[in-house]
């Protein structure tokens, strides 16, 4: 504890005298200082044991004494020192009352102890409580080692809420609670989310405070890692702001805690690397030597049912789409409060990842993310957290951009997803393959995520909408339209019906309401128009897909 007014009084060297403000002794003091000036309080700081003589003062003044003792209070000023016998023998009557007037204390400084001892003796207090709280800060460094070597970051989190008498929590990229101490504390810190929301959009390190006197209890956030995107979060909550050593502490906790998010980087690095090799090897339908390069480092997702997903960047898919002959319009910009936990400088490729790694690590489930140029490939447990995080990542960014449908944007703030049917290890390329379908789909129709499952599940007429299938059909049935509009017959309508009757001459005639040699004659026109034979399955197949694609265009 730094000096006080009430340890200088037990001093016994200094034999001073209280004689005024004895309730108000307990009060920390930051340094003595001697001033005779009238007006000293330009000089002060606050926190001050103020020593005088009243060389220059008018002592029995009361009005005088009332102004000075207010404005020694407005300074903080935390009190007065007098000495007698040098100017007045005893302290003036006017300065003792406006002393208790104000609640100042007022302390008489006997002649043979010089001020020089006073301030002494401040300075010797003060640096032993430095030294003290140095010297608590090594030990809590110490511990707080000991602890994350240990016990990881969770036994360096209950240290530190010990070492603070408080609590602490770490939040991992995604601003979700990851561990906290002690066990209670999780509550407490899963209400800030906000803040290390807001505190993960200022670049590293950044530090901010919530709550305060009026509030449940004052909370120190950190931000934690050396890149310019945070990689985690620190939370400290303490009844009051925290001394030196507290302070010691908690900086000891960030650089631990800093060390191991940066080595988790590393080796988060590293397993994306075994990960792409594991990947290759079930690509290649190896499935056992991608378990033997794997080992326990996957745990059984390499057995279990699991899901394929394929993302690439709006941006990356549109490209793709253009070499594709397929024209894209461009989309929306999601809401900010969707992208905000999943853009991590800027990349929604690496975003995903982080929403997905993050969701499996709470669920205490294996993912295997691995980056590949402009995509990501993700090998995630069937029915799992990840792909639920996925998938609701995917609809939060469609409903944001039905909801922000004209504020157009770069294709950069959005993802394209396609995601596999489950499958085992043994089916790995067929699942690839069906998530790039699925992919294929999504870029094409504009949406967000696209399961292949919804592929097999429903038409394909949605298919027909592509502008390169729409050209087509118009090309096919060009000639046919333009002899319908010279009037000398109905063409299209009477191939429409024919072929929805499967070549029922009497069924289709009848649809139309003519005679079954008019619509022999037609076909027959049809096909010296076209060139084609009408026997061949595959014509048929083409005119019907030409004519549907056209209806679904509103021709």
């Amino acid at each position: 504890m730094p000096p006080t007014l009430a340890s200088l009084v037990h001093h016994s060297a200094l034999k001073l005298t209280v004689r005024a403000g004895e309730d108000h002794l307990d009060v920390p003091v930051r340094w003595a200082h001697v001033s005779e000036l009238a007006d000293p309080v330009p000089y002060m700081e606050g926190g001050e044991l103020l020593l005088i003589t009243a060389l220059k003062l008018d002592a029995d003044d009361p009005e005088a004494m009332g102004r000075y003792v207010r404005r020694l209070v407005g300074a903080g000023v935390v009190g007065l020192g007098f000495a007698v016998g040098v100017n007045y023998d005893d302290i003036p009557k006017a300065l003792v009352d406006a002393a208790r007037e104000e609640g100042l204390p007022l302390l008489e400084v006997p002649r043979r102890t010089p001020f020089l001892a006073i301030s002494k003796a401040v300075s010797a207090a003060i640096a032993a409580d430095q030294y003290r709280a140095v010297t608590a800060g090594f030990a809590a460094q110490r511990e707080l080692t000991k602890q994350a070597l240990t016990d990881g970051p969770e036994g360096l989190l209950a240290a530190l809420a010990g070492q603070v008498d408080g609590w602490a929590a770490l939040y991992d990229a995604s601003g979700a609670v990851v561990a906290a101490a002690p066990e209670w504390a999780g509550r407490r810190a899963a209400r800030l989310t906000a803040d290390v929301e807001r505190l993960r959009e200022r670049p590293a390190p950044a530090s901010s405070v919530v709550g305060g006197p009026s509030g449940e209890d004052r909370v120190e956030l950190h931000s934690l890692g050396t890149g310019r995107r945070p990689r985690a979060a620190l939370a400290v909550g303490t009844a009051a702001a925290p001394g030196t050593a507290e302070r010691y502490a908690v900086h000891s906790a960030i650089a631990l805690l800093t060390l191991t998010t940066e080595r988790s980087r590393s080796l988060h690095a590293a397993e994306q690397r075994i990960g792409a090799a594991v990947l290759r090897m079930l690509l290649a339908g190896e499935p056992d030597h991608a378990r033997a390069v794997a080992g326990d480092l996957y745990g059984d997702l390499l057995d279990a049912p699991f899901r394929l997903i394929l993302a690439e960047s709006a941006s990356a898919s549109a490209a793709r789409a253009h070499a594709d002959g397929h024209a894209r319009t461009a989309p929306t910009a999601p809401a900010a409060a969707v992208l905000a936990a999943a853009d991590m400088n800027g990349d929604p490729l690496n975003g995903l990842a982080e929403i997905v790694e993050s969701a499996a690590a709470r669920s205490g489930e294996a993912v295997l993310v691995v980056p590949e140029g402009e995509r990501l490939v993700v090998l995630a447990t069937d029915g799992g957290a990840a792909v639920a995080a996925c998938q609701e990542y995917a609809l939060a960014v469609q409903a944001a951009r039905a909801a922000t449908l004209e504020q157009a944007t770069a294709d950069e703030d959005e993802l394209v997803v396609g995601l596999s049917a489950p499958a085992g290890p043994i089916a790995a390329a067929a699942a690839c393959k069906q998530a790039e379908q699925a992919l294929s789909v999504a870029r094409r129709r504009g949406r967000s995520l696209v399961e292949h499952e919804e592929l097999a599940a429903g038409s394909v007429l949605p298919l027909l909408a592509d502008d390169a299938v729409r050209a087509f059909a118009d090309g096919l049935l060009r000639a046919l339209r333009e002899h319908d509009a010279t009037g000398r017959g109905d063409l299209v309508a009477s191939l429409r019906a024919w072929l929805s009757r499967h070549g029922q001459w009497d069924a289709a005639a009848a649809d139309l309401g003519v005679h079954r040699h008019t619509l022999r004659y037609r076909m027959r026109r049809v096909e010296e128009i076209l060139g084609r034979s009408l026997d061949d399955p595959d014509v048929r197949m083409e005119l019907w897909l030409a004519l549907k694609a056209t209806a679904a265009a509103g021709e």
